[in-house]
């Protein structure tokens, strides 16, 4: 009997030979192939390989699994990937910068947090999740306007960061905003459908404006 460990291996090993008898050889560029035209089990395995490893080329892919994918799996995954595949900047350092910034975001530190999160940015304005996470510590901090605009500056680098989308509608709905929230929470879910959270913003703003109406 294979144990769970050996039935892992044997479907890695099926994965790299299906995405090898399709003339791709490298892990990454098999693991998009597999995620876009495998079966159930070789689609998770695929998200998995892409949240590990993965790159830029993955995120269209992923994208479209995580609107798109039959399989909840294969969804929940492919949103994992995603944010992993965003917390790499290429650059050791900068990663570093930012995960220092998260611990100090998580521990409460804000403007520590906020400095740091400060720091990553100079050192790479084109990493768009250095304006996310100072995004994420404007808005613990109340500081509405501030966090808008850094999400707005996230989605310009990063149009599928659902994450900096449902993030300014919740600091448009902090200014009790609603219309805005509505349109960005609208927006998120057109990214990413699976936040049941932010579907029951849009329904509740929705229920209230149209109760408003009369």
């Amino acid at each position: 009997m294979l144990t769970g460990l050996t039935l892992i291996l044997v479907a890695a090993m099926l994965m790299v030979a299906m995405a090898a008898g399709n003339g791709v050889t490298e892990p990454v560029s098999q693991s998009i192939v597999l995620l876009q035209r495998g079966n159930t089990t070789e689609r998770r395995e695929a998200v998995g390989v892409l949240a590990r490893l993965g790159d830029q080329r993955a995120v269209e892919p992923l994208a479209a699994s995580l609107k798109n994918d039959a399989d909840t799996f294969v969804r929940q995954g492919a949103e994992q990937a995603l944010w992993q595949i965003w917390h790499r900047s290429g650059d050791e350092a900068v990663d570093a910068l930012l995960n220092e910034g998260i611990e100090a975001m998580q521990r409460g530190h804000y403007q520590a947090a906020v400095d740091i999160f400060t720091r990553v940015i100079e050192a790479a304005p084109h990493f768009a999740e250095g304006y996310n996470k100072r995004a994420t510590t404007y808005y613990l901090m109340q500081r509405y306007e501030e966090s808008i605009a850094d999400c707005e500056r996230t989605i310009a680098l990063n149009p599928h960061h659902f994450g900096a989308l449902s993030g300014a509608g919740l600091c448009h709905l902090g200014q009790r905003n609603l219309t805005k929230a509505l349109e960005f929470f609208e927006r998120a879910v057109a990214v990413n459908p699976n936040m049941p959270q932010i579907r029951q913003y849009i329904e509740d703003i929705k229920r209230f404006l149209r109760d408003q109406s009369f």
